[in-house]
């Protein structure tokens, strides 16, 4: 049964990745690979059929989860979008050069995924993107840069990221201490690719967006009304951690409970409008203007990973890791890079299983490392982490474009800020 799992995983996995040669959607891919994947578990397990039932219901708890979560964040976006809240920002903009612009960005994105997550800031600021940047070429090297740096400012902060919230909740780590010790390797990550691409970019200008009414009967935002909704959806993205730090509810419950108040915002300040004027302003059209099969196909790859969970695949891989390399560094850089390829949350929480507390306290070398491999290694591909299944499906990333062109990036990003770690800890301990 193993045997057959791995090999319609990989399958899926080509079939995902081939996406643009095969002409195949990568959700129809994911789907099928999920449906497969639990179908064989649920044959072969068949003399228990509540244990299979009961694992099916946890995975889709945790990936119903991260799918409303998306479809929040993304819905809050859209909602700002529709009514030019981002020009508040892309006004204040007004450098020609694009590698300005590019260390601009880099910079914005790896400091406030710190402050949101790294998905949420990915969203936001992709969509910033298609504001100010009209060459669609222009704007899949931006994504891969934010992809990057959202993931680099996610590991340093207990609530950048998942798999950092993880260790967070689960005593691994403090929050002063990760901040302290993975925040400099986590710059170098952000940073070295940031200045390679910037060779690349050297001399060539931005090329804006012409501004054009959408229909001729429509009247513009107000002032007001652009500078309310805009302050209303980045208040409420940035409420997220603290309301799940205060509450200890999950985020996406912080999203809903953001995404109601601001429906009802909206619904207020345009009420004295006619239906037709206020239609493509209201909650009601942002809903449909988000992008399903992406959030489909997180629903498909989540399921499909979690077969490995609870087959106990990832666990073996982790403990035959331990008895043939022994060598803790390298076990963590490798299963950052394996991040890359399978979900760094069942990794993370298959280490977590793994290692005792015992032996390895709060704030040791494994979990601050493990922190940093397993938030910044999911760079690597694109279908790495959240922030780059995101990016892949806003801005239409083909899984091959983002290897040549990015993945090499992230490599030489991700060592340079592992060498970082090990000489700061070697250095300080």
């Amino acid at each position: 049964m193993l045997t057959a799992l791995v090999v319609i995983f990989v399958i899926a996995y080509a079939a995902i990745a081939l996406e643009h040669p095969l002409k195949v959607n990568k959700s129809a891919s994911a789907l099928i690979g999920a449906g497969l994947l639990w179908t064989i578990y649920a044959l072969a397990t068949g003399n228990d059929p509540h244990l299979v039932g009961e694992q099916l219901n946890e995975s889709l708890a945790s990936t119903a989860q991260i799918v409303f979560f998306l479809m929040g964040a993304m819905t809050i976006v859209e909602v700002v979008d529709a009514h030019n809240g981002f020009d508040v920002i892309t006004s204040r903009i007004k450098t020609s050069k694009l590698t300005t612009l590019l260390w601009l960005v880099g910079v914005v994105t790896f400091f406030l995924s710190a402050v949101l997550d790294n998905l949420t800031t990915t969203i936001v600021m992709i969509s910033l993107m298609k504001k100010l940047l009209d060459k669609h070429d222009d704007r899949l090297f931006f994504a891969g840069i934010i992809v990057i740096a959202a993931n680099a400012g996610g590991a340093w902060s207990p609530i950048g990221d998942v798999t950092t919230t993880m260790l967070w909740i689960g005593g691994q780590i403090t929050t002063l201490a990760i901040m302290k010790g993975v925040f400099f390797p986590s710059v170098v990550n952000m940073v070295v690719p940031l200045a390679i691409t910037s060779l690349f970019l050297k001399g060539r200008v931005v090329v804006s967006p012409v501004k054009s009414m959408e229909l001729g009967h429509r009247d513009p935002t107000t002032p007001f009304e652009q500078n309310f909704m805009f302050a209303m959806g980045l208040g409420i993205l940035i409420c997220v951690p603290i309301f799940k730090t205060v509450t200890h509810l999950p985020p996406f419950m912080g999203i809903l409970f953001g995404l109601g108040i601001l429906w009802l915002s909206g619904e207020l300040i345009h009420s004295k409008k006619d239906d037709e004027d206020k239609e493509h302003l209201t909650l009601v059209r942002a809903l449909k203007q988000i992008d399903m099969s992406s959030i489909i196909f997180f629903v498909g790859i989540l399921l499909a990973v979690a077969t490995l969970e609870h087959t106990h695949i990832l666990t073996t891989l982790a403990k035959w890791l331990d008895q043939t390399v022994g060598r803790q560094d390298v076990i963590v850089t490798i299963i950052g890079m394996a991040s890359a390829i399978v979900d760094n949350v069942p990794l993370v929480a298959a280490s977590m299983g793994m290692y005792s507390m015992t032996q390895n306290p709060p704030d040791s070398f494994l979990w601050e490392f493990m922190a940093y491999c397993a938030g910044t290694g999911g760079s690597i591909l694109i279908i790495g982490s959240a922030a780059g299944v995101a990016a892949m499906g806003l801005e239409k990333i083909h899984f091959f474009w983002y290897v040549k062109r990015i993945s090499g990036l992230a490599f030489v990003g991700y060592f340079c800020g592992v060498i970082v770690y090990i000489f700061q800890y070697k250095l300080f301990h």
